[in-house]
C-alpha cells in the first residue's frame, strides 16, 4: 500500500464555509424515500427525481444551466435484444455450436430489429489495443470490414510481471471491455468476441449472464457500432482455437508482445439478435453559479441520480432505494451547492450536473461528453461524487486513479486542512476508474478527481472499516435493503468528504490554472485537441 503522507500544513486551503451536514442529512432521506421509487430512468421515479432537484436548485438561487432549462434531455433506447440459441463456429474442418449463456453472450447497440454475423472471418486481435502512445496496434494490416476480432479482456501489464508494461496490473482503459468494442467499430470490424477469464475481468461468468441480458438502456450516437458485441466463456474460447490455425499456441503469452500482429483462425462466426426498440428521452440536471472574472471557465461537480427502480422483491421489499448509491452523492451536490452560495462569490463558474442512466452504463455522463453544454476546454475539472458510504471521518483519501492528472495534488492539499493521508485504489486492477460518470469526462480530456475515505478511520481500525465496507457491498449494494435510517445512519464521514470536495473546488474556482494530465495517462492527448 503506497501512502502519501500530507502532514499538517492548513496555509493552502481555507474552509470558508462549511458543508452542512443536516442538509446532507435532509436530501437523502427524501431521494431514498420510498416516494421516488428507486428513481429509475423513463418512470414515475425519475419524473419526481428531477423536478425536485429542479426545485432544490432554483430555491438555492442557481441558474439554470442549459440556457433557460434546468434540464438536458437525454434520448436514451431501451433495446431487448433475444439472440440465437446458438453461436455456429465453422471451418475446413466441420463446424460446432456454443450455447447461448452457457457458452456465450451477444448484444448489440444497433438501433435495428434484426442484426447479426453470417459467416464472419474470426481473426484473433490479442487485446484488442490501439494505444500510440506505447507503440502498441493489435489492429495493424488488416481490412476489418466484415470480419470479427476475438480479443482478451484486460490489457498486457496484467499478471505480466513487468511493471513497465502498460502500468503493470493496474488496469488502463485500454483493459475495459467499453474500450474493445468502441476500437473494434472504429477499426471498422462487423463483430467483437471477449474472451471471459475471471481473474483479468474481476468477476464471474455470472456477471456476464446477468450483465448482458434483457432489455438494455443505450444513448443513441454517430460513433461507429458494431453489430455484435459478444462474450464467450474461456472453455469455449479454447474449443475454439483448438479447431483453429492457432491450435497449441500460447495465445496470452504472443498477446504480451508489442510486435504482435492479428492472426486469420481460420474460422468463420454465425449468430443473430432479435431486438425489440423503445425510445424515450430522460434527463440530465443542470444548474449554475456563474462566475465574477473568469465565468467562460467551468468547475463541474457531477454525481448520477438513478437508481434501479422497482424490481425484484427481497424480504418483501421492491423499491431499490439506492440511499448510498446514489443518493449519497447527489444530496452531496445539493450541500455543496448551498455552501458555495453561502461564501464569497468565485472567480470562475460553478457547475453542478446530476446525470441520468449511470447504472446502465455512464448513459447521462456519456451523452454530456458527446453533447457538452460548456466548452470542454474551458472546462478546468470535474469532481465526481458516486456511493459515499464512510462509517465515520477517516484517515485516508483513497483516489480512484490515482497518477493520471494534477487534481491528486489539489486532494493532496485539502486532505493536509484535514490531517488525511492519500491512498491510490488498492484495487487498480479491477478498473473501477472506468465505472462511474468520471470517467467520461476524462474520456474528453478533462481532469477528473473521484475518491473518498475509504480505508482507515480516526476511531476505527482498517480492519473495523473493511468489514463495515464487505457488509455494505454482501447486504445491500444494488439491493433493496440500501435505504437510509436517521436513526443509524452515520453522516460525518459523508459530510468529511463532502468537505473536501467543496475545497477542492473553492481553490480551482479561484485561480487561473488549468490542472493537466501527467505524461502516460492515456486522456492526456484528449486535452490537448482542439
Amino acid at each position: 500500500m503506497l501512502f502519501i503522507s500530507c502532514g499538517n500544513d492548513k496555509k493552502n486551503t481555507t474552509e470558508l464555509v462549511q458543508v452542512d451536514q443536516s442538509t446532507i442529512a435532509k436530501h437523502i432521506e427524501r431521494l431514498a424515500s420510498d416516494e421516488f421509487l428507486g428513481r429509475k430512468p423513463f418512470t414515475e421515479g425519475e419524473v419526481i427525481t428531477v423536478n425536485y432537484l429542479k426545485n432544490e436548485f432554483e430555491k438555492l438561487g442557481l441558474l439554470p444551466g442549459n440556457g433557460n432549462s434546468y434540464y438536458q434531455d437525454v434520448p436514451m433506447v431501451e433495446i431487448t435484444g433475444t439472440p440465437s440459441e446458438n453461436m455456429v463456429i465453422s471451418g475446413k474442418n466441420g463446424s460446432f455450436s456454443l450455447k447461448y449463456l452457457k457458452d456465450f453472450v451477444a448484444t448489440t447497440n444497433k438501433v435495428t430489429t434484426t442484426v447479426g454475423l453470417e459467416n464472419s472471418e474470426l481473426i484473433f486481435a490479442g487485446y484488442g489495443i490501439v494505444a500510440p502512445e506505447y507503440g502498441w496496434n493489435d489492429y495493424e494490416g488488416v481490412d476489418w470490414k466484415g470480419k470479427t476480432a476475438v480479443v482478451l479482456i484486460n490489457d498486457p501489464g496484467f499478471k505480466s510481471g513487468d511493471s513497465t508494461l502498460f502500468k503493470g496490473n493496474e488496469m488502463t482503459y485500454y483493459g475495459r471491455w467499453t474500450y474493445k468494442y468502441e476500437e473494434a467499430a472504429r477499426q471498422g470490424a462487423d463483430g467483437l468476441i471477449i474472451i471471459h477469464d475471471t481473474e483479468p475481468a474481476s468477476y464471474g461468468w455470472n456477471v456476464i449472464e446477468s450483465g448482458w441480458t434483457g432489455a438494455r438502456l443505450t444513448i443513441e450516437s454517430d460513433l461507429p457500432l458494431l453489430n455484435v458485441e459478444s462474450w464467450i466463456s474461456g472453455e469455449s474460447a479454447q474449443k475454439m482455437l483448438d479447431a483453429s490455425a492457432m491450435k497449441g499456441q500460447d495465445y496470452k503469452t504472443l498477446s504480451r508482445s508489442k510486435s504482435f500482429r492479428p492472426i486469420p483462425l481460420d474460422l468463420n462466426v454465425t449468430v443473430a439478435i432479435e431486438n425489440k426498440i423503445k425510445k424515450d428521452v430522460s434527463k440530465n440536471v443542470v444548474a449554475l453559479i456563474p462566475g465574477t472574472d473568469r465565468k467562460d471557465e467551468f468547475i463541474i461537480y457531477s454525481a448520477h441520480w438513478d437508481h434501479f427502480g422497482v424490481g425484484k422483491a427481497i424480504d418483501g421489499d421492491s423499491i431499490y432505494n439506492g440511499a448510498v448509491d446514489n443518493a449519497s452523492g447527489t444530496a452531496g451536490l445539493l450541500a455543496i451547492a448551498e455552501a458555495f452560495k453561502k461564501g464569497n462569490a468565485t472567480k470562475r463558474s460553478i457547475v453542478f450536473l446530476a446525470v441520468t442512466g449511470e447504472e446502465q452504463g455512464l448513459l447521462g455522463s456519456a451523452y454530456y461528453a458527446e453533447n457538452p453544454i460548456f466548452n470542454p476546454q474551458k472546462t478546468v475539472a470535474n469532481i465526481n461524487i458516486d456511493a459515499l458510504e464512510s462509517p465515520e471521518k477517516m484517515k485516508d483519501l483513497t483516489i480512484t486513479g490515482f497518477g493520471h492528472s494534477e487534481m491528486d495534488e489539489y486532494a493532496k492539499e485539502a486532505a493536509t486542512a484535514q490531517n488525511r493521508y492519500i491512498i491510490p485504489d488498492p484495487d487498480a486492477e479491477k478498473g473501477y476508474f472506468f465505472r462511474s460518470d468520471h470517467f467520461n469526462f476524462a474520456k474528453i480530456g478533462i481532469p477528473a478527481l473521484y475518491a473518498s475515505g475509504a480505508y482507515e478511520g480516526f476511531n476505527k481500525s482498517i480492519e473495523a472499516i473493511k468489514e463495515s465496507k464487505d457488509y455494505y457491498l454482501i447486504h445491500k449494494y444494488h439491493q433493496p435493503s440500501d435505504e437510509y435510517n436517521p436513526e443509524t445512519t452515520e453522516l460525518s464521514g459523508v459530510q468529511f468528504d463532502l468537505q473536501l470536495f467543496f475545497n477542492v473546488g473553492f481553490k480551482l474556482s479561484n485561480e487561473d490554472y488549468f490542472p493537466k494530465w501527467y505524461d502516460g495517462s492515456e486522456f492526456k492527448a484528449a486535452r490537448a485537441q482542439p
